[in-house]
């Protein structure tokens, strides 16, 4: 189920059954067929609709969609989002983040970042190996590196300062 807000202005629910689409708990019968990896063509209610995807951003849920040449910014959220917002989470995520600490006991294999550097919100920090298993560490938010205090080869522990912004 995702949470679609167009244009800050209008919202939809839509869910993707097993037999269609529901928007809003309507079904729709939209004949849609995908013409390349970001383009569309869509029959809805005898109306034809030429859908392309303009613009996406993974990490924030946007994008911008041209139906029938006009342009839409559009925001998702999907199940967990909404459920973060609904237990009071979501403005977590809004307070200026001053410092990053290991999310687990592990071994640093490689660092993606140096002091002074300019990041921005989903690039990679560093490589954490934990388990077995390697864990690409990405940036939370848009932020300058202030204190890189790991090199490869640290064993941290959890909750261990390893960055700090400024």
């Amino acid at each position: 189920m995702y949470h679609i807000k167009v244009n800050t202005k209008y919202d939809y629910d839509i869910d993707k059954t097993g037999n269609g689409l529901l928007i809003n708990d309507n079904k729709v019968d939209a004949d849609i067929k995908q013409l390349n990896p970001t383009a569309w063509h869509v029959i809805n209610e005898l109306r034809s609709y030429n859908v392309e995807l303009v613009n996406f951003n993974n990490v924030d849920k946007t994008a911008e969609i041209r139906v029938n040449n006009n342009i839409y910014a559009v925001t998702a959220k999907d199940q967990f989002d909404i459920l973060l917002e609904k237990m009071g989470l979501s403005s977590l995520n809004s307070a200026k983040i001053s410092e990053l600490k290991a999310p687990m006991p592990g071994m640093v294999l490689k660092v993606c970042v140096a002091e002074g550097a300019s990041v921005k919100k989903g690039d990679n920090l560093f490589i954490l190996e934990a388990m077995k298993m390697e864990n690409i560490i990405k940036s939370p938010d848009d932020v300058i590196v202030k204190t890189v205090k790991i090199v490869p080869g640290d064993k941290v522990e959890k909750g261990q300062v390893l960055l700090q912004f400024s």
